[in-house]
């Protein structure tokens, strides 16, 4: 480690600390997004001493992250964490990285649930899932349901307009079962209608959603409820995530003037 590197991690910790003090919890979010991007770019530019550049290390170190942000989220009274582990689009990928994919938030999902702090709220198209990773989805959520921690949603096989799609046949299947004729559930239609039939239903929207790895786009990701969401994309991958990232998000959030279309 270079003379630079070592003044860095020693003042860190200075100016984290100087950062909570300054940050006014009554204008932190209560909900926020976070898109856990840029695991197979950091496993390639970070090889271990063997050389291991391989996906699956990268979501590995990953996963392991996800603690240390829940954690600042409680320091921080956030309520509400929704947490992109896997999009519909990724289960494209290669049968081989998704198979060690899906091992991985398998056991990052029991993980989170064995500590008995938090509300474990699978979101998504479970369906498309393999059967042993819903069914564990499943365990979790009925293993936390009852704990008053933050709410996490793991937001696996998530696409935002598959969840727009499926709202939308939950709210025409409901309205056909009362008898009523199309041009009156058409009638009916509106925005308040349809949200209880998301993911997040009897959720706050995300106040802030969170990018790293430098990309600027949502992805499709909860893109009904983020339509009044501030955003902050960080340039870490998300393995190098630090609290000091996570506080200069909600300091930035603090920061803006939300006028809600006011």
């Amino acid at each position: 480690m270079n003379i630079r590197s070592l003044v860095k991690s020693a003042l860190y910790p200075v100016y984290e600390r100087r950062l909570m003090a300054k940050l006014d919890l009554t204008r932190t979010p209560h909900h926020i997004g976070v898109i856990l991007d840029g695991n197979r770019r950091w496993a390639k530019e970070n090889p271990s001493p063997s050389g291991d550049v391989s996906s699956s290390r990268g979501h590995k170190a990953g996963a392991d992250k996800i603690i240390e942000l829940l954690q600042w989220c409680e320091e921080t009274e956030i309520n509400v964490v929704t947490l992109w582990l896997l999009s519909s689009d990724n289960l494209k990928r290669s049968p081989e990285e998704l198979e060690k994919l899906i091992s991985i938030i398998g056991e990052t999902v029991d993980d989170l649930s064995a500590t008995g702090r938090w509300k474990i709220r699978p979101v998504g198209s479970i369906e498309l899932l393999p059967p042993a990773l819903a069914q564990r989805l499943k365990n979790a959520e009925n293993k936390t349901a009852q704990i008053p921690g933050i709410t996490v949603n793991v937001a696996i096989g998530y696409g935002g307009r598959l969840e727009i799609v499926d709202a939308f046949k939950k709210y025409l299947q409901e309205s056909a079962t009362t008898g009523k004729a199309l041009p009156q559930i058409a009638d009916e239609l509106t925005v308040d209608s349809l949200s209880p039939y998301l993911y997040t239903a009897g959720q706050p929207d995300p106040e802030l959603v969170i990018r790293t790895s430098g990309e600027q786009r949502l992805g499709g990701f909860l893109l009904w409820q983020s339509h009044q969401s501030e955003f902050y994309f960080c340039e870490a991958y998300w393995p190098d995530f630090r609290r000091v990232d996570f506080l200069r998000a909600l300091r930035s959030y603090a920061a803006r003037e939300r006028r809600l279309g006011k």
